[in-house]
């Protein structure tokens, strides 16, 4: 196979010149009733992908297959599969695919086999979270547990407390919400303290997770917890806290763990929601059988991301749409949409996802990005967005690419009618209005009330949010990222941009003071010294 080294960037491709001049189209010419219905294709987990509200003409998407094919952006996700190392910058291979069973059959590589592996510690904390959820297991005074908190920062906490939030109803409903989780990951303090005050510590089940045993905020709020939890009468710390970590780190096969649960270096942390990251915490709150069926979806979506034809693989043409928008229509940001309660964190794990992987700009080369990269990502659910920041999308002087996430039942079923509707319709009309509304616009006399229109999105829809769809939707994002980071011949898989203030943050704390004036005078500011 192919060197990664020696792959390109889009723009040293031939067909840069004549892809890099294509112009948008105009939505309110070409956005018909035909067009909707062939623009939609399958995204896996009963999800399908709608880009027939994206600006581009036919030949630029004749364009995006040339270049995809030329680029070998499925050759390169082959390689991911087959376990090359893909993440130069680090030597490492990139395996989370092989954790909810890989397209391209069992990992192994110099006799190791990867699969399993995670397949194994898949089985071991499933039989885990069973114990805990029938009372086997019980805390150190006798008590069934009723909680579990999650300890962690970045992906450790972003991923799970998202996929967590979104199918809580989901499993509330069908019966199989066991344990409330709750997450701490901000090593202020106040966060921490919020969250112990809320629950019954003598019936919480604590999860410490750092894949390298040493993360800074992960182990002060360890401290933190296992301070509060020695102030409780009887109550052993070590028979209520597990770890989640890497068979070499100091958390492993220690005593002061009930249990320990491991993942490997080759699962990055943005990327380890399918992991026993995120499968401990899911397995013992919502049941193993809530996580099988996120694993189930994840891997369909896998499955699709390795069709060459771009209008069959709704991941990779999502990725390619995204560089026409951020490349050549010049458009830096692009707000993720939800029209869902359920997904209120599925934006801030996209944040990390998409500009923790992304944000670069050396490209694997070592040489400097002649294109912009990653864009900027925010996003909060409908309705909730149309009355906050929706002023600035559809009237702003930026058009910023939308992408709308909905479903059309609910996880709930408490919705009765009110002003001839229920609130599921309701909803729903909304995220219809505001997809025309923004690809339409509205002519006005008054110019305060014209829409200009032409602001392009695409659709992810489903019929309801359950594990599979949502494992799909991860799934689809993960691997959207990852074509994307190939079209720019970027290093998706490392996040050198977030070490500099690690180590600037213990020069600050250090016993001998930083040592440098700049840092001690915002120290003095802030009050860290």
């Amino acid at each position: 196979m192919q060197n990664p080294h020696k792959y390109s960037a889009i723009d040293q491709s031939p067909l840069w010149p004549e892809l890099s001049a294509s112009k948008p189209e105009k939505l309110r010419e070409v956005l018909n009733a035909q067009r909707i219905h062939e623009r939609i294709l399958p995204a896996g987990g009963g999800l399908s992908y709608s880009w027939a509200a994206m600006d581009l003409a036919d030949r630029t998407v004749e364009l995006l297959q040339a270049a995809a094919d030329e680029l070998r952006l499925i050759d390169q996700y082959r390689q991911v599969l087959s376990g090359q190392v893909m993440n130069r910058g680090e030597k490492r291979m990139v395996l989370h695919h092989a954790l909810r069973g890989s397209p391209a059959g069992r990992v192994v590589v110099d006799g190791v086999d990867y699969s399993a592996f995670y397949a194994s510690e898949l089985a071991r904390l499933s039989a885990f979270a069973d114990k805990i959820r029938n009372g086997e297991l019980r805390t150190s005074g006798g008590k069934t547990f009723t909680d579990v908190v999650q300890i962690g920062i970045g992906g450790s906490d972003l991923g799970p407390r998202a996929l967590y939030l979104a199918v809580e109803q989901q499993a509330r409903s069908a019966g199989l919400l066991k344990l409330q989780a709750h997450f701490i990951s901000n090593v202020d303090p106040d966060d921490a303290n919020a969250v112990l005050a809320g629950i019954d510590a003598e019936r919480t089940l604590f999860i410490l997770v750092s894949k390298s045993g040493t993360t800074q905020e992960t182990l002060a709020n360890e401290a933190l917890v296992r301070s509060y939890l020695q102030q409780k009468t009887g109550l052993d710390a070590a028979k209520q806290l597990v770890a989640v970590t890497s068979q070499t780190s100091p958390l492993a096969n220690n005593p002061s763990y009930l249990d320990s649960f491991y993942i490997d270096d080759y699962i990055g942390g943005r990327y380890s929601a399918t992991s026993a990251v995120g499968g401990l915490v899911l397995s013992v709150a919502l049941g193993p059988e809530t996580f099988q069926a996120i694993l189930d979806g994840a891997a369909e979506a896998d499955e699709l991301a390795l069709n060459t034809d771009i209008l069959k693989n709704a991941a990779l043409l999502d990725a390619l749409l995204g560089v026409v928008q951020r490349n050549i229509f010049m458009r830096p940001s692009t707000a993720v949409l939800p029209y869902t309660q359920a997904l209120s964190r599925f934006p801030a794990h996209l944040q990390q996802l998409d500009m923790e992987s992304n944000g670069k700009q050396i490209r694997r080369d070592d040489q400097p990005c002649a294109i912009a990269s990653g864009p900027v990502v925010f996003g909060e659910p409908g309705t909730n967005g149309q009355h906050s920041f929706f002023q600035l999308l559809h009237q702003g002087t930026d058009i910023i690419p939308l992408q709308f996430i909905g479903f059309r039942e609910n996880q709930t079923e408490n919705d009765p009618p009110f002003e001839g509707s229920t609130a599921r319709r309701k909803l729903n009309a909304n995220l219809t209005a505001q997809i025309v509304a923004f690809a339409l616009g509205k002519d006005d006399a008054d110019p305060n009330k014209q829409f200009a229109g032409g602001r392009p999105s695409t659709l992810l829809i489903g019929d309801r949010l359950d594990g599979r769809a949502l494992g799909a939707l991860l799934a689809h994002y993960e691997n959207k990222v990852m074509f994307q980071g190939f079209v720019w011949n970027l290093n998706s898989f490392d996040q050198e941009g977030v070490q500099l203030g690690k180590k600037l943050t213990q020069k600050v704390l250090a016993e001998t003071g930083p040592g440098d004036e700049v840092l001690e005078a915002y120290g003095w500011l802030t009050g860290a010294l």
